[in-house]
């Protein structure tokens, strides 16, 4: 490994920040094909984000971190995770489309502001005990570079929830904005 490799901190939030960047795009774009290539982006990251995450830092951090931050990671991830699917399966012309992609924003600030606290958050929890991040950071890497390929060539796999049950939703009547 060279020294230019992130620990694992470092590249989870530039992908915070890259995540940043597209919402932002996000916002100030006009046409469909820009919102949908956006979204596209975003979801992408976040999956990959969220599946590096659950499959590598938060099992490296169990017993380092306290368990009602990893509770809430895991919670938040799964929130994220029904936005995107809707997100993926819907176009800018769908009712909410916006809102959605708004939303899911909001909740990756949320979520991000919860990792990244400077003196209490789940990453200065992780660096304060001692968990080996330069090596932690290479194998976040290389997962991140195989799923990025394997998405490139499959397209996102359907979300799989840690912490939801899968509760049969209803859809109602659609929102009378003319009212």
């Amino acid at each position: 490994m060279t020294a230019a490799q992130p620990d694992a901190i470092a590249l989870l939030k530039a992908d915070h920040r890259k995540v940043e960047g597209l919402f932002e795009k996000f916002e100030s774009a006009k046409s469909a094909d820009r919102k949908q290539s956006l979204a596209k982006q975003i979801c992408t990251e976040l999956t990959i984000h969220t599946m590096i995450e659950e499959e590598i830092f938060y099992p490296a951090c169990k017993g380092a971190v306290e368990d009602d931050k990893m509770d809430e990671a895991y919670v938040e991830h799964d929130g994220a995770k029904v936005l995107i699917a809707e997100i993926e399966a819907g176009s800018p012309d769908d009712e909410f489309y916006d809102a959605k992609v708004k939303v899911l924003s909001e909740q990756i600030k949320h979520h991000v502001h919860e990792e990244e606290m400077r003196s209490e958050g789940l990453f200065a929890e992780a660096r304060a005990a001692g968990i080996d991040l330069k090596d932690l950071g290479a194998r976040l890497q290389a997962r991140k570079d195989a799923l990025m390929e394997k998405f490139k060539s499959e397209g996102l796999p359907a979300p799989q929830t840690r912490t939801f049950a899968g509760h049969r939703l209803k859809k109602g009547a659609p929102v009378d904005k003319a009212a």
